[in-house]
């Protein structure tokens, strides 16, 4: 009985244990599941749909801009400096303010320099000019028309001379000139600018002024001005042709030609072209006092300037392309009553 007892409990015991491993693993995935759904999120609440967004603009990529090629370096030589001026030897006609303001403006271009004056009563031209010649000066300038001649007579150097209107016999292999009046261009220009009223002018030269007479009325043209000009042989015709002519034009442009124009002549012109209210170009300050209008004369400093660059070429060697007369560029206007003074 006890043995059918123990046997049967034993059994219970067998059979619990075979339900518990098999109910056991069960139950854990069970549980598993269950949990794991509890971990799980709920059903989302429904929420209202975005409100449409305007589509963005399309961006346009541009290729990136080209870069510069580099700007090459120049090639140029770099000038050489000039080579140092020669001594020169400055002869002057005589000490007149128009002379000796060259002759100063000189002196401060050229470091080697001498000056002599013909006009002084202790030496005779001649023995001027022996000097020069014994100097070692490479150039000699000669500022006037005495001195021009003297200094193109008797050197025996190279002669640049300047300040002399009628050069015509001063034209030599071993000379050359610098112009004596102010660019005519720029004379005529400075005039209208002062008196617009100007139209119809006259004038009265010497013979032998071709070009001059060419450059004159190509500048007339060139500033809407009628140019009216005669050549005269003395001083009696050309107050003749002055008389003439004072009453058909509206401006006189006197050049200092003094083959036709004496100190008589020259009041004589001034004084009736003031009685006729014509009003009156002349080429030096210093007329104004006589009753002229307006001056407009060259430049000291211009004037030095240019026979410097002259100089320089003589002293290369290279004369042959130094034009007979060298041009100037500027110009010094004054009015008779000194409202205006300008140098342009």
């Amino acid at each position: 009985m006890l043995l059918q007892q123990e046997l049967g409990t034993l059994r219970m015991r067998w059979i619990d244990t075979r339900l518990t491993g098999i109910l056991r693993p069960t139950f854990l995935l069970a549980m598993l599941w269950i949990g794991g759904c509890s971990l799980l999120p709920a059903d989302p609440e429904p929420q209202a749909l975005p409100e449409p967004v305007s589509p963005q603009p399309e961006i346009a990529v541009l290729p990136p801009l080209p870069v510069p090629a580099p700007t090459p370096k120049s090639t140029a030589r770099v000038a050489a400096p000039l080579p140092p001026l020669p001594s020169l030897s400055i002869v002057l006609t005589s000490g007149a303010p128009a002379y000796a303001e060259v002759a100063r403006e000189l002196s401060l271009r050229f470091e080697n320099h001498d000056t002599y004056n013909l006009a002084d009563d202790d030496r005779a031209p001649v023995n001027i000019l022996r000097l020069v010649n014994d100097s070692d000066s490479g150039v000699i300038v000669a500022i006037g028309h005495r001195a021009a001649v003297a200094s193109v007579a008797m050197a025996n150097k190279p002669v640049v001379f300047s300040q002399v209107f009628n050069y015509q016999d001063l034209l030599a292999d071993n000379s050359r000139g610098v112009a004596t009046i102010a660019p005519l261009d720029a004379q005529i220009a400075a005039w209208k600018e002062l008196d617009p009223s100007i139209s119809r002018i006259g004038a009265i030269i010497g013979h032998g002024h071709d070009d001059l007479i060419a450059e004159a009325k190509l500048a007339a043209e060139n500033n809407g001005v009628e140019l009216l000009v005669h050549v005269a042989e003395s001083d009696q015709e050309t107050l003749f042709i002055f008389k003439r002519m004072i009453r058909n034009i509206d401006g006189y442009w006197l050049f200092p030609d003094n083959r036709v124009l004496s100190p008589r002549a020259l009041q004589q012109i001034v004084s009736g072209a003031r009685q006729q209210q014509v009003p009156v170009l002349v080429p030096s300050e210093s007329m104004l006092a006589m009753g002229a209008s307006v001056s407009i004369s060259s430049v000291a400093a211009d004037i030095a300037e240019t026979i410097t660059k002259v100089v320089r070429q003589i002293e290369a060697g290279e004369i042959e392309t130094v034009p007979a007369i060298s041009p100037l560029s500027e110009i010094r206007v004054v009015t008779r009553d000194l409202a205006q003074v300008a140098d342009r």
